[in-house]
C-alpha cells in the first residue's frame, strides 16, 4: 500500500466502503430469515449473528493493527465506532423510519434497554482496562478483557432468557396492530445461509482493504491515528449497520434494527481480547485521552436511548424522536470537543 499513488489508495478505501454497503443489506435480510427458521427472537438475532457479521470490518482492522503494531488506529476505531454507530439510530429514527412515532416507541421491547445497560457495563470495564498497567497480562489476556468477554456472554444469556418475559410483551402486542408485517423470504434455507456467508466474507474482505489502506491514508494526510480511526474509518465501518438498519425498519423489524446497533457495540470491545491474543501486547493500556473521551461519549449516547426505550414517548420533533435529537446534539458537541482533547 505504501507504494500506491494516493488517488488509487483512496479509491480502494471508497470501493471497500461500497462493498460493505452492499453486503449489509444482504446480511440483514438473511439474518431475519435465519431467525425465523430457528425461532430466535429479533433481539437475540441482532445481538449475535447480525452484530458479529456487520462488525467483521473491525475484526480485520484490529487484526491488522495488532499485527503491524499500529494499535492507536485500531483502538480508536473500536471506541470511536461505538459512538458513531449509536448515531446511526438517528438516521433510522428520522429518514429511515418515516413514521409518526419514534423508533424507541415502536421498538416494542425492553430487551433493547437491557442490551444498552450491558453495553454501558462493558464500556466501564474498558475504562478500567485503560487504567491498568501494560504488564498486567497473563496467557496473552488481561483481566479487563476477560471481564468484557464474560459480561458480553452474560448479556446474551440475559437477553435470551428475558426477551419473552410476560411483562415485556405488552408493548409488542400494541405495536403488532400498528406495524406493517413483511412476509418471510421464500428462498430455500440453504440458499439463504449461502448468501449470508458470501456477504459476511465480502464484509471481511472489505475490512482487510480498509485495514491496509487506512493507516497509510492517515499518515499521508497527517491525521492522528486515533482521530482518523474514530471519525473517517469509524464512519465507513458503520455502513453495514446503516444498510441493515434501513432494511430492518422498513420491514417492520424495529427490535432487530436497534439490537444490531446496541448488540454490535457490545461486541466490539470483545475484539480487544482478540487483538491482545494476536499481538501479545495489551491494547487497552495503550489507549489515549481521546479514546477515554469517546468511551464516555458512547456510554452517554447509549444511556439516552435506554431511557427512551423505557419511557416510550410518542413525542417527535423535526421528524424524529426527542431522544434521537438529543443523541445527535450530544454527538456533534462531543466530536467538536474531541479536537480539544490532548493526546
Amino acid at each position: 500500500m505504501a507504494t500506491l499513488p494516493t488517488a488509487l489508495l483512496v479509491s480502494f478505501f471508497i470501493a471497500a466502503g461500497a462493498l460493505i454497503w452492499w453486503a449489509g443489506g444482504v446480511l440483514s435480510s438473511t439474518t431475519d430469515a435465519i431467525d425465523a427458521k430457528f425461532g430466535w427472537g429479533e433481539g437475540m438475532g441482532g445481538a449475535v449473528f447480525l452484530a458479529v457479521a456487520t462488525n467483521l470490518p473491525e475484526v480485520a482492522i484490529i487484526a491488522g493493527g495488532a499485527y503491524s503494531h499500529s494499535l492507536g488506529l485500531a483502538v480508536g476505531n473500536i471506541l470511536g465506532g461505538i459512538a458513531i454507530q449509536t448515531v446511526v439510530l438517528v438516521l433510522l429514527d428520522g429518514p429511515g423510519l418515516r413514521s409518526k412515532m419514534p423508533l424507541t416507541y415502536v421498538v416494542s421491547s425492553l430487551t433493547i434497554a437491557l442490551e444498552g445497560l450491558v453495553l454501558i457495563a462493558i464500556l466501564m470495564f474498558c475504562i478500567l482496562g485503560t487504567l491498568s498497567p501494560p504488564s498486567l497480562i497473563f496467557a496473552r489476556m488481561t483481566p479487563a478483557e476477560v471481564a468484557i468477554l464474560l459480561t458480553w456472554i452474560a448479556g446474551l444469556w440475559l437477553v435470551q432468557h428475558n426477551q419473552d418475559h410476560a411483562g415485556w410483551r405488552i408493548a409488542r402486542e400494541e405495536i403488532a396492530a400498528e406495524s406493517k408485517i413483511v412476509a418471510s423470504s421464500r428462498r430455500p434455507f440453504g440458499q439463504i445461509v449461502a448468501l449470508f456467508g458470501i456477504a459476511a466474507l465480502a464484509t471481511l474482505g472489505a475490512g482487510v482493504v480498509l485495514a491496509l489502506s487506512s493507516a497509510e491514508i492517515a499518515a499521508r494526510f497527517h491525521i492522528q491515528g486515533v482521530l482518523f480511526g474514530a471519525t473517517f474509518l469509524a464512519a465507513v465501518t458503520a455502513l453495514p449497520e446503516v444498510t441493515t438498519g434501513m432494511y430492518a425498519v422498513r420491514a417492520g423489524k424495529y427490535e432487530l434494527a436497534m439490537s444490531d446497533i446496541i448488540g454490535g457495540n457490545a461486541f466490539l470491545p470483545v475484539l480487544f481480547l482478540f487483538g491482545t491474543l494476536v499481538s501479545g501486547q495489551a491494547l487497552l493500556p495503550d489507549a489515549q485521552r481521546p479514546d477515554l473521551y469517546l468511551t464516555a461519549l458512547g456510554a452517554l449516547l447509549t444511556a439516552v436511548y435506554c431511557v427512551g426505550v423505557v419511557l416510550r414517548s410518542k413525542r417527535m420533533l423535526l421528524g424524529a424522536g426527542i431522544d434521537s435529537l438529543i443523541v445527535l446534539g450530544l454527538y456533534i458537541i462531543g466530536i467538536v470537543g474531541l479536537f480539544f482533547i490532548g493526546p
